[in-house]
């Protein structure tokens, strides 16, 4: 085993798209706290990159142990992508999952005992158990599966507000006042916002996922949705879900044109309502897995843009 090999099945560049996603929140919502509010920070920059280094440690030892538990299913979809078994061992892979968690999990003790709050210790380690209990378990199950890791991808955004005991009597108030008496939209409700849509966006990826890999799934007994119900419902489904995203990003594309954020609003109609409007059409003639496999890839690409628009509002009104 090479390092190539290592970083594919650790999915490198997810876990950095996890790493940038925790850092960009904490930059533009975590810290701004601090301008509403007498209790000092615990989030500085040092124990928001252990965060999220410890999160996505986490998630890597999630991609391995899914793999694991895999190997039949992706001999049929994935038969040249498959790892476990041709380049990695597999007790390598369990080596490297445990490594991981381990890390993973001491550097979150780590920030607890910082913190002296050690409840805060609970989510991590409950995200470790139902990573293992998604791939042995869950993950053959109809919907659940795709809900849990769904509500993972939320929760990684989610942790920081977890972490960060200052933001908790906050957070009942959707706007709040700082020292200038200005009145601003509560940043841990954005955050909020935002976990939502990564749930959504990634429910919606992840049925899409379940429509690409349809024939290892069957042979391996699993139950997902396009299984229990047929590719066609499925399909209906997921079209049913993009036009909840679409009508909601819609309205906020809307508010913002309102209040005359024209390029902000011009960004979030070309990076997210448009390809979604794309996915929403070209889906429903779509049955070949290829098909399937551009629109996971799509929605992916879609959520990295949507964690930009944090960029974007940042910058337009500092340029105000």
């Amino acid at each position: 085993m090479n390092f190539k090999d290592l970083a594919r099945i650790l999915r490198i560049s997810n876990l950095l798209i996890i790493i940038a996603t925790q850092l960009l929140c904490w930059f533009f919502l975590i810290r701004p706290l601090s301008n509403f509010t007498a209790t000092p920070l615990f989030l500085d920059f040092p124990h928001a990159l252990l965060l999220s280094i410890a999160t996505a440690l986490i998630a890597g030892a999630g991609y391995i142990i899914n793999d694991y538990f895999d190997v039949k299913i992706d001999a049929i979809n994935r038969p040249n992508k498959s790892l476990i078994g041709k380049d990695i061992n597999p007790r390598t892979a369990i080596l490297f999952h445990t490594c991981c968690n381990v890390i993973g999990l001491a550097i979150c003790a780590y920030l607890a005992y910082q913190l002296q709050i050690k409840s805060v210790l609970l989510l991590p380690v409950a995200c470790t158990i139902l990573l293992w209990f998604y791939s042995t378990h869950f993950k053959r199950q109809f919907i659940i599966g795709n809900v849990i890791v769904s509500l993972l991808t939320a929760l990684s955004i989610l942790i920081l507000l977890t972490y960060e005991p200052a933001a908790w009597p906050l957070i009942k108030q959707p706007f709040l006042e700082n020292a200038q008496g200005q009145i601003r939209l509560n940043p841990t409700w954005i955050l909020m916002t935002y976990s939502g849509f990564a749930f959504l966006l990634n429910w919606i990826r992840e049925i899409i996922k379940d429509l690409e890999d349809f024939k290892g799934d069957a042979e391996d007994g699993c139950i997902t949705m396009p299984i229990k119900i047929g590719i066609q419902k499925t399909v209906w489904f997921v079209q049913g879900l993009l036009v909840l995203s679409i009508i909601a990003l819609a309205f906020a594309v809307y508010e913002l044109f309102l209040k005359s954020w024209i390029i902000p609003g011009i960004y979030m109609l070309a990076a997210l309502i448009l390809p979604l409007v794309y996915t929403l059409v070209k889906i429903h003639t779509s049955v070949r897995q290829e098909h399937f496999a551009k629109y996971s890839k799509m929605l992916k690409f879609i959520m990295i843009f949507g964690i930009l628009t944090l960029v974007i509002f940042y910058f337009y009104q500092l340029a105000l």
